[in-house]
C-alpha cells in the first residue's frame, strides 16, 4: 500500500496544485551540459594560461607572425576586452530566468565558464547567479 502524505486531504480535479514544478534539467540534458561545460572550462583554461598569457607566443604574435595561433589569441582579446563572455552569459541568464529552457541554461554556463577564466568575472558570476536563481522558477508550460 502506497503512503500518503496527506490522507485527510482532498482530492480534486478542480483544485489547483499549489506549487508548480521548478525548471531542473533532466538526467539526459545533464548528462549532455556536464561534459559541454567542463570542455567549455577547459578549453578557457588552455586559452588563458596556454596562448593568451604565453609570453613567447605573445612576443611572436605582437612582432607580425601570421599564424593561426595568433589569430585565435587576437579574436579571444577581443572578446573578453568587450566583455562578449560575461555579456552573453548575462543576457542568456537573463533570458533563462524569463522563460527557462535547456538551450538558454547551457549557452548561460558556457559563456558563464569562458567569462569566469578569460577576465569577465564580474558579469559571468552575476550570470551565474541568475542560472540559480532561475532554478526556483516554475517550469514554462508547453503549448
Amino acid at each position: 500500500m502506497a503512503y500518503d502524505a496527506l490522507p485527510m486531504q482532498r482530492k480534486s480535479e478542480t483544485t489547483p496544485q499549489l506549487s508548480p514544478p521548478c525548471f531542473m534539467p533532466s538526467h539526459r540534458a545533464t548528462a549532455l551540459l556536464v561534459p559541454l561545460v567542463v570542455a567549455a572550462l577547459g578549453f578557457a583554461l588552455f586559452l588563458r594560461y596556454a596562448i593568451i598569457q604565453n609570453t613567447p607566443i605573445g612576443l611572436a604574435c605582437e612582432a607580425g607572425e601570421e599564424s593561426p595561433t595568433c589569430t585565435l589569441r587576437l579574436v579571444a582579446i577581443i572578446l573578453f576586452v568587450g566583455s562578449w563572455f560575461g555579456g552573453t552569459a548575462l543576457v542568456a541568464a537573463a533570458i533563462q530566468l524569463w522563460r527557462p529552457n535547456i538551450v538558454t541554461f547551457g549557452i548561460g554556463l558556457v559563456a558563464a565558464a569562458f567569462g569566469l577564466v578569460l577576465y569577465n568575472t564580474r558579469l559571468s558570476a552575476l550570470a551565474v547567479a541568475l542560472l540559480v536563481l532561475s532554478l526556483a522558477r516554475a517550469r514554462s508550460v508547453a503549448r
